[in-house]
Order: structure tokens, then sequence, then C-alpha cells
């Protein structure tokens, strides 16, 4: 065997392995986008009828798609970003700390990042319940006339904060905040560790602020660290479901993101797969699109420093 093909070969399972789990279903979910696939379908009494274009006309046609888009866009851009500066605050402060209570808290955080969203989920919606909540409590205990000037209201009793689609995006937003940063905090983390000390000696002999060490030193160092944390931030918050889902529920049509939207249509009586995929589809094309983007200016700027 010539020693080029080596490394090839070598890939070729794992290769066989991805092509099987992801691009297979991939496949044919785009097929599904392009027929009609309801009960009968389901049930195996009529073959799937091929419509073209029909359910992205539809989708396309309905405003339900475009408020689906939006939300899903805003989240993603809050969320990502909040994500980012908080891991990255937090990553910081990890290196500083010494090695026993960096590891103390690295324990915990990852904690935190382990749980399953469907349990993180089950927690915030409990926090924030109407009527056991701790969030109603901890406001009641504020006095009535600062309660009343910060937030315009004295009483907290039975306060709905899963009826309205604002509020239940802003808790969406703590809850994958919550399960989010310690990822990025520890990636950050192990990359401040390669960065050499003799650098931030430099920097503090000349005089440099940690604002403008930051900024001169360790941000242009962990470039690349961060371009991956952020493409794979933008694909996690893009593809939030089960938060969403338990959060809000199926009658708030107001806040569908395009995962819940693709979940609705796909699976609600009466199904409509074709629909759902042709959603999901459109989801994966826009991160496609952010990925390739993404991906573009990291290799120019690459090319830039070289």
């Amino acid at each position: 065997m010539p020693p080029w093909l080596i490394p090839y070969v070598l890939l070729l399972p794992g290769l066989l392995v991805i092509a099987g789990l992801l691009m297979w279903p991939m496949v044919q979910v785009v097929i599904m986008s392009f027929q009609k696939v309801g009960l009968p379908q389901i049930r195996g009494t009529r073959p799937a009828e091929y419509v073209g274009f029909e359910n992205y006309t539809k989708i396309f046609e309905n405003d339900l798609f475009w408020t689906s888009l939006r939300n899903t866009v805003v989240f993603a851009a809050v969320t990502v970003t909040l994500t980012l500066v908080l891991g990255t605050a937090v990553g910081l402060l990890l290196h500083k700390l010494g090695k026993a209570m960096s590891k103390v808290l690295i324990i915990g955080l990852m904690s935190a990042w382990a749980v399953p969203p469907v349990s993180a989920a089950i927690i915030w919606r409990w926090l924030f319940d109407a009527d056991a909540g701790i969030a109603n409590w901890l406001l009641n205990l504020l006095p009535d006339w600062l309660s009343q000037a910060l937030f315009g209201q004295a009483d907290w009793s039975g306060h709905p904060w899963l009826n309205d689609t604002v509020t239940i995006y802003l808790i969406l937003i703590l809850c994958v905040l919550w399960a989010s940063f310690p990822f990025i905090s520890v990636s950050v983390l192990a990359g401040l560790k390669s960065i050499p000390s003799e650098l931030y000696e430099a920097a503090k002999v000349d005089g440099s602020t940690p604002w403008r060490t930051f900024w001169k030193v360790t941000f242009p160092l962990l470039r690349p660290v961060f371009a991956v944390l952020t493409i794979l931030s933008i694909i996690w918050d893009f593809k939030v479901l089960a938060q969403l889902l338990i959060l809000a529920g199926q009658t708030n049509r107001e806040a569908y993101n395009l995962s819940l939207y693709a979940f609705t249509e796909a699976f609600n009586a009466p199904p409509k797969m074709g629909s759902g995929a042709a959603i999901a589809v459109v989801l994966t094309l826009i991160l496609l699109v952010i990925t390739f983007v993404h991906v573009r200016q990291m290799v120019k700027q690459g090319d830039e420093l070289r």
C-alpha cells in the first residue's frame, strides 16, 4: 500500500460511520421535504406523493415561519454573545485562581454543563412557576416601593412568567446560558494555558492595563479558539428544541422557533412530515451559510497574520 494512502484508509471507518448516522438520514429528510407524507404514508397504506416545492412554498407563505425565524435569530444572537462573554470572563477568572480552587470550580461548572437539556428546562420551569416558583417568592421579599420602582409592580404572587413570549425567551436564555457557558470557560482556560507567561510579563513591564492586555495579547492568540466556540454556539443555539418545548409548550405559537415549528408540523396531528422536513432543511441551510461565512473569515484572518 502506498504511504500516502494510509491516512485515508485509517479515516475510512470513521467516515463510513458518520455517513451512516448523519448523511443518510439527512438525505432522507431532503427527499421527504419534496413529498407529501402524512398519516396514510406513515401507516403504509399509500406511497409518498412527490409535490415538488409545494412544502417550501407553503412554509414561506406562512407568517408563523417568519415569526419562528425571527425568534430563532434574535435568541441565538443574544445567547451566543452572552455565552461567549460570560464564558470568557469565567475562563480568565479560573486562570487566575490557584490549582485547588480552580479544580473545584471546574468540577462545579462541568456538572452544570453535563445536566441533560430536558432536566435543565424542568429546573428552570420550576424556578419560574407561577404558584410554587422561587422567582416569585424572591421578588415578593423586595420592599413594595423598590419592586414598584424597578419592575412596575409590587405583588408577584401567581405571576405567569411562562405565558408571555418575551419572558419565555428571557427564561430560555438563562436556561441555555447556565448550561452552555461552562464549556466555553473550560475551553478558554485550556487556551490560556498554552500562552507563554513571558508575554504577559512583557505587557506588564510596558504598563499595559488588563483590558489592553486582553485585546492585544490574549484575544489574538486565542482567536482560533473563539472562532470554533462561536460556530459551535451558533449551531447549538439555533437548534434549541427540548428546553423551549418544556418551557413554552406548543400552544403559544408566537414563541415558536424553527426547531419547534418543524417538530410541531411533523408530529402534531395531522402529521405533515413533508412540511417539517422542509423547515428542517431550511434551518440546516441557514446554519451551513453562517458556518461557511465564519470559516471563510477565519481563513482570511489567518492568511493576513502570516
